[in-house]
């Protein structure tokens, strides 16, 4: 079985994880469209396992949660009238948990937004941490029956004044006019309820990858590839993209990693996992007298 160049791969994963569309990848990468779906899928799967198994015990004091949302073929509106449904079709969330001080996404979790999710979310979070921490969501209702103590901060919004029937503001964002901090449990530091740093790394998702690009035909066409793609995502965030205020990843920073990786090690470390390739049979002619 013939295998992509090392620098091929890196070249593919480095522009998903850039914004880039996978057609666009495959025409600038000079491959098919099937070998850029199918890396997807190896690394989807590999940096899932390695996000488990490397993000675990994490020092944190305070962790902000939200989620962002995007769709799978079609909005939830239009799934019914799909000529071709698929599987998982309809809005999805991505749910993120980041430790305000090192900017570390400490979990996360695709599907729905409703309690379930938020229990089974907020689980995965209290397994990957060391010691208790202050937590802020934003006022979602589902993460009251997930949690026991946290804040919530509930922002108000409103349209700029004399702005409010102006036509180029119909696809322009609402104006936050204020914001109400609630102590739901415990004793939180009103100075650090706040959810601006995962608001943050949210935009920053959403701007490095092509499936969450709003108002475009940019969007996830099979549920497993957008679990892939944020899988993907995660890992080059926390261990690779570098922050300039903290001159360092995300992982180094909160001591998951003591070393800065790049592309090139992430598919190494795939290849050395990745099973051998067995022996390929021979066609052996047999002779007849």
């Amino acid at each position: 079985m013939n295998k992509l160049p090392i620098q091929t791969r890196v070249q593919i994963l480095s522009m998903l994880c850039e914004g880039s569309s996978m057609r666009s990848i495959s025409r600038v990468a000079d491959v098919s469209i099937n070998t850029v779906s199918k890396l997807l899928v190896d690394a989807g799967k590999f940096c899932a396992e390695l996000h488990d198994r490397e993000v675990r015990n994490v020092k944190s004091q305070r962790v902000q949660c939200d989620e962002i949302w995007s769709f799978v073929g079609a909005k939830a509106k239009n799934v019914s009238a799909m000529k071709q449904p698929v599987e998982g079709a309809g809005d999805v969330w991505t749910w993120t948990a980041l430790d305000s001080d090192s900017k570390l996404i400490i979990s996360w979790l695709v599907g729905g937004r409703d309690g379930e999710y938020a229990l089974a979310f907020m689980d995965d979070v209290k397994d990957r941490l060391a010691n208790r921490v202050q937590l802020t969501t934003d006022g979602h209702r589902a993460y009251f029956n997930a949690v026991d103590i946290y804040a919530m901060l509930i922002k108000q919004y409103g349209e700029p004044e004399g702005k409010k029937t102006s036509p180029e503001r119909r696809y322009s964002p609402a104006v936050c006019t204020g914001a109400t901090k609630t102590r739901i449990e415990g004793d939180p530091d009103p100075m650090h309820v706040s959810t601006s740093h995962i608001e943050r790394a949210n935009l920053t998702m959403r701007m490095a990858n092509r499936r969450f690009t709003r108002l475009t035909n940019a969007f996830s066409k099979k549920f497993e590839n957008h679990v892939h793609m944020v899988a993907i995502y995660t890992v080059w965030y926390n261990f690779i993209k570098m922050r300039k205020t903290l001159k360092m990843t995300p992982a180094m920073a909160a001591g998951v990693s003591q070393t800065l990786w790049s592309m090139d090690d992430l598919c190494e470390k795939m290849d050395a996992v990745a099973p051998k390739p067995g022996k390929r049979g021979r066609y052996k002619r047999h002779e007849t007298t």
